[in-house]
Parts: structure tokens; C-alpha cells; sequence
């Protein structure tokens, strides 16, 4: 591949992107050039040098009938495109909004020629399909999390839909060697170009705790909206185990607040004094209230790496996880505690046993921990690791 420099467009649906996308765009943006497309403007804080490309959004009626008078103009005279003028006339005059946003994405894909178009999450590929067949743009899809191992195996619809679309995509980003698997599951092939690449953090942002002591009070934390996937009804049964023991805690859920399942279950288990259900709270409010527990709890049941995870153990946060998706790439008995998914007496076990472990013992594990992210997920990585997806495809 003799190009260095590549037009990278990212396409995520928004463009306020995910922590993760930013730092990846912001990496990528120092040797190449990248646009991002969204259907959502209102961004406040753009990356310089990046391109922001608004797509308009469904709900803003005006506003995408404004884009739609731009994208006409620019297929006019910047493409030079009589056709696609006549075709924006059409839907506006008609204003079917779904279809005007189609346009609008295919005409700044022939207006900015990107070499890779990355797509960002499964659920965008039906805007992809008019790319997939450009002879000269390649696609790659992100496998994260619930899009990839949760909904193609809940609803028949979409994974037939996958199967015919993945033959299609040149090459894959996965989080994690088990994402890998997932997707194998729905199209496998010897030419398949897959790449893991982990997600990589601002480590100078997330300080180790040198000073670490365990409460009295045990401290336990846990993080993520109220999905069945996150394993919180088990973990509450292993809280009832945990209480039974007479150690005294506080557990506490961010982003669960309201949660009717869960309500129920505190009383239940008769522990709704023990546990307190919070909203969903800022980035820096997270990493506070992570740095003030004694324990990170990942009770999930389905995962692909989860970011979570990763923060806590860079903090020193000691970490016990079930062993679902990608979290034995990171985590074992050197670095924490790994328990089975849905068995609540081996979760309480493994707070029991962390309730009475030596402190230095908890100190070793909290040392490797940090070491090991500070290995597999920096920014810096993650950055490297993606260019050289993108070159493979290319060259592929």
C-alpha cells in the first residue's frame, strides 16, 4: 500500500461520539485526515482538524429540510450532478425524512471519497448498503457489545440480516477475541480480515491509588443501566448470601435508579437498606464514586470488554467479574476475581473471601492489574492497532 495518508470517515450514527471514537478520531486525525458522520449536530466541542458532516436529524424537521436545500446545492455544483439535484428536489417536495437522510449520507460520501469508511455499530449498516457495493471504499464494522453477542441471537430478523450483510464488509474491529467468535458465528470465511483491537484509555486520567485501605463497611460498586445482561438480579441474590454471613456492606448500582425488577428484588431479599440504586451520573462522577468503593462488582451475564472493567482496574480498584465475553483477556487470580455467570453463591463466595484477604495480597493483584492495562489499552495502541486494520484492508 503505497498511500500513508487516508481519508478515514467515521460513521457513528451521531456526532457526538462515544469517549472511546473520540480518542480514536482524535488519534487518527494527527497523520490522517477524517471526517465523522452523524445525524446529530449540537456538538460543543469539536476535534480540530476533524470534519464534522450534520446528516440532519428525523426529528428536526426544519433543520433537514435546510441540510436538504445544502446536500441539493452541493450535488449540483460540487458533483455536478443533475440527477441528484432532481432526486433532493423529490424529497423535499415529499419530505420523507428517512430518505432524505439516506441521500444526504450517499451524496457526502461521493463529495468526500473517503478511503475506509469505518461504521461504528451493526444497527448503521442498512445506511451502509449503497457503500458496500463502491468498488473503491472499504468498510469496516466495530463488534462491541450487545449489538454483536446479544441482539442477532434474541431476534431472528436481524441476524438473517447479518449473515447477508457481513460477506459483504472488508474487514472487522473486534474489542476482544471472543467478540471474534461471535461474529464468526454469523459469516466466517479463511479471508476474513478481523483485527482485536482494544479499547484504549487516557491512563494519565485515571491515577492509580497508591493509598488503598479496605472500609470496615465494605464498599461494593457496580455500573450500567438495568439490562437483563448485566446480571444484577444475581448479584443482589448474592448480596442476600453476603448479608447472611454478618459482614456489614453497602452496595451501590449507578444507573439503575427506578429500575421496577430490581425494586422488587431488594425487598425480596430483605436488603434494601444495604443497597442503594443510583441514576445515571457523569463520567467523573463515576470515576469518584469508584475510587471511594472497596470493590468493582461485574455480575454481567453477556459482555464484549467492558470499558468498566478496564477504569477500575487502571485505578486500583479491585475488581471481581463473572467470565462472560472478553474479561478473562484481562482479568485472573493475579488481577482479581473471576466467578461464574448466574451462580450468586460463587459471586458472594468471592466477597467473602476478598472481605478477609491481607491487604497486601489485594495490593499485589491491584499493582498487576494497573501494569496489565497499562500493556493491552492505551490510547497510543489502540491507534496503532486500528491503522494497521485499515492498511490490511486496503492492501487485502
Amino acid at each position: 500500500m503505497s498511500k500513508t495518508r487516508l481519508h478515514i470517515t467515521i460513521f457513528d450514527g451521531s456526532l457526538k461520539t462515544t469517549t472511546f471514537i473520540n480518542r480514536l478520531i482524535e488519534g487518527l486525525s494527527e497523520h490522517h485526515q477524517v471526517s465523522v458522520f452523524g445525524f446529530t449536530e449540537n456538538l460543543k466541542e469539536p476535534i480540530p482538524g476533524v470534519r464534522y458532516v450534520a446528516l440532519g436529524s428525523a426529528a428536526a424537521k426544519f433543520r433537514l429540510a435546510q441540510l436538504g436545500v445544502v446536500f441539493a446545492s452541493k450535488a449540483l455544483f460540487r458533483l455536478g450532478s443533475l440527477s441528484l439535484f432532481l432526486k433532493s428536489l423529490g424529497l423535499l417536495l415529499r419530505f420523507r425524512k428517512k430518505a432524505l437522510q439516506q441521500h444526504h449520507f450517499d451524496i457526502a460520501i461521493a463529495l468526500h471519497r473517503p478511503d475506509i469508511v469505518h461504521v461504528q455499530w451493526p444497527s448503521l449498516l442498512p445506511w451502509c448498503e449503497g457503500v458496500l457495493e463502491h468498488p473503491t471504499i472499504k468498510v469496516v464494522l466495530s463488534q462491541r457489545g450487545y449489538q454483536n453477542n446479544v441482539r442477532p441471537f434474541v431476534t431472528e430478523e436481524n441476524r438473517n440480516y447479518l449473515k447477508k450483510m457481513y460477506p459483504k464488509i472488508d474487514g472487522f474491529h473486534s474489542v476482544s477475541k471472543a467478540m471474534v467468535q461471535v461474529g464468526n458465528t454469523i459469516f466466517n470465511s479463511a479471508d476474513k480480515v478481523n483485527a482485536v483491537v482494544y479499547s484504549g484509555f487516557d491512563l494519565e486520567g485515571l491515577p492509580f491509588n497508591y493509598n488503598y485501605s479496605r472500609n470496615p463497611k465494605l464498599k461494593i460498586i457496580s455500573i450500567g443501566r438495568p439490562h437483563w445482561k448485566k446480571g444484577y438480579s444475581y448479584a443482589l441474590r448474592a448480596m442476600q448470601f453476603f448479608k447472611n454471613a454478618n459482614i456489614p456492606f453497602q452496595y451501590t448500582i449507578i444507573g439503575a435508579k427506578g429500575d421496577e425488577e430490581l425494586e422488587y428484588l431488594l425487598n425480596v431479599y430483605e436488603i434494601k437498606e444495604a443497597v442503594q440504586l443510583l441514576p445515571k451520573v457523569s463520567q467523573q462522577e463515576v470515576y469518584d464514586l469508584l475510587r471511594k468503593s472497596d470493590v468493582f462488582l461485574l455480575p454481567s451475564l453477556e459482555e464484549g470488554l467492558p470499558n468498566v472493567m478496564i477504569e477500575a482496574m487502571a485505578l486500583g480498584i479491585p475488581v471481581i467479574a463473572t467470565d462472560c465475553g472478553g474479561v478473562s483477556e484481562l482479568l485472573d487470580e493475579t488481577t482479581g476475581s473471576i466467578v461464574p455467570t448466574r451462580n450468586p453463591k460463587a459471586m458472594a463466595e468471592a466477597i467473602s473471601t476478598f472481605y478477609t484477604a491481607p491487604i497486601a495480597d489485594i495490593d499485589i493483584q491491584r499493582a498487576l492489574a494497573r501494569k496489565r492495562v497499562e500493556m493491552k489499552h492505551t490510547a497510543t495502541q489502540m491507534v496503532k492497532d486500528m491503522e494497521a486494520l485499515y492498511f490490511e484492508v486496503l492492501d487485502h
